[in-house]
């Protein structure tokens, strides 16, 4: 790593704007007024360090699933930079070099689909999605097939509407009214679920969207968004024929599939994307974190031809293209750091390794399972897993959340960054995330599972 600021009067300089003038993501400020908050200044690989030299390990890819190739990759910053200096920005109704360049590369990667929309986050792409569905509906249906089902445990974004489409409901909480018209229908986690362990689980829980669909009206309903493994509401891998039975339900009833890799997106389980793993023809696919690994702002919404299409007309029919823009979509830097990052994870041979050390990494969590019994039930695909923690394992009761936040708190005094499902429901916010980033080795992974095993040692439910 590059040298860190070592200068104490600078340091406190630092802190203190942070402190005084910075409102920061997802957290409550009051307990920072009687200590200062953590500034990360530095990162190579999969470890960073604070503004007072404190190395840490980190699990979670930026704490939010992004940095998929990992910290200090100075060849993304270069073609940012070279890319930025040559021509920054022009709004995306033209076109340019790196957009082009990266909506091919990315395409090739996803057969079916043909078109990339940009813009420069994930609820953001997702709002695209749902815009083309509402927009689709007014023009082929008279305005009534608008209708988006969600699934409960899946998020897909912070705005209102995003939020309107969230099967999460602390993350709602306070938030109302929503936009109308986004119906839920139940998770997919057989770990949770009466007969889970039941082999047709998957097919039933799927039938479910079957049923909700029937219960608005087929000629209602638009679209079903989904994401492909279930990211912050507890990593939910979908069972055995689940999603082969969505595509057939989508297909019987005319409603289009809108698959949100925004985490599981660019290698994170060890394919390109997340529903590549489940045979789905998807209509629509979001993404955004690991598309630049977070070097620099950047999110996509991909269709099929076909959806493109029902958008071409004449000039005259001034109101049927896709009147929609996204400002920074125009900005030269992200579709830049993609290509590189997509060089990155090919050249590097990324998703074979998330497929070695994601083995290795569910077979440790499985060995703590054996060890320890608050750990209920190990899951996830590549190198996204999740460690559920309960009470007792015979009734499944789960721990409560301040269990799960004191594991990961002790984990992170141990010089180990992991997460957890956060203020997403009433009961079930006692998920351990980890999603390190596609690079880590297994001496990487053996110093992750050690700081839980002593977390989890020292913890009681």
């Amino acid at each position: 790593m590059n040298r860190i600021l070592t200068n104490t009067e600078t340091a406190a300089e630092v802190v203190s704007s942070d402190k005084d003038h910075v409102w920061h993501h997802i957290v409550q400020h009051k307990p920072m007024l009687e200590s200062e908050p953590m500034v990360i200044v530095e990162g190579k690989g999969l470890r960073v360090k604070d503004i007072h030299g404190r190395e840490y390990l980190d699990a979670v890819s930026g704490g939010v699933w992004t940095v998929n190739v990992g910290y200090g990759r100075e060849s993304i910053a270069n073609a940012v930079r070279d890319q930025l200096a040559k021509m920054c920005y022009f709004a995306n109704s033209a076109g340019n070099i790196p957009g082009a360049m990266f909506a091919n590369r990315l395409t090739e990667k996803m057969p079916g689909l043909s078109r990339v929309y940009f813009s420069n986050s994930g609820s953001e792409a997702n709002e695209k999605g749902f815009k083309l569905v509402r927009q689709l509906s007014a023009l082929k249906n008279n305005g009534r097939k608008h209708k988006i089902i969600f699934r409960e445990r899946d998020y897909h974004g912070t705005t209102i509407t995003s939020l309107s489409a969230s099967g999460q409901i602390q993350r709602k909480d306070q938030y109302g009214p929503f936009t109308p018209g986004f119906v839920e229908f139940p998770h997919c986690l057989a770990y949770r679920a009466p007969n889970g362990d039941d082999p047709d689980y998957g097919v039933q829980a799927a039938r479910e969207l079957e049923r909700v669909i029937l219960e608005e009206g087929p000629d209602t309903v638009g679209s079903v968004i989904l994401e492909p493994i279930t990211a912050g509401g507890g990593v939910i891998p979908p069972p055995e024929g689940y999603f082969e039975t969505i595509q057939e339900i989508c297909t019987k009833y005319g409603v289009l599939l809108h698959i949100d890799e925004v985490v599981c997106g660019m290698g994170r389980t060890g394919k390109w994307f997340g529903y590549q793993h489940y045979g789905v023809k998807p209509d629509i696919v979001t993404m955004a974190k690991g598309v630049a690994s977070g070097y620099a702002a950047i999110s996509c919404t991909v269709t099929t031809e076909e959806l493109f299409t029902e958008f071409l007309a004449e000039p005259s029919e001034t109101l049927q293209y896709f009147r929609d823009i996204s400002t920074f979509g125009g900005c030269t830097g992200g579709p830049s750091a993609a290509l590189e990052n997509m060089r990155i994870i090919e050249e590097e041979n990324l998703l074979e390794n998330v497929t070695q050390m994601g083995d290795y990494l569910m077979d440790a969590l499985h060995g703590l399972k054996d060890k320890h019994e608050m750990v209920g039930d190990v899951r996830g695909k590549g190198l996204f897993v999740g460690a559920e923690l309960v009470r007792d394992r015979q009734s499944r009761e789960p721990v409560h959340e301040s269990v799960a936040a004191g594991v990961v708190a002790d984990c992170l005094q141990q010089g180990v960054m992991i997460g957890r499902t956060t203020r997403s429901f009433p009961e079930f916010n006692n998920t351990l995330c980890l999603s390190p980033a596609l690079v880590c080795t297994k001496d990487d992974i053996d110093q992750i599972v050690s700081a839980m095993d002593n977390a989890l040692t020292r913890s009681q439910p």
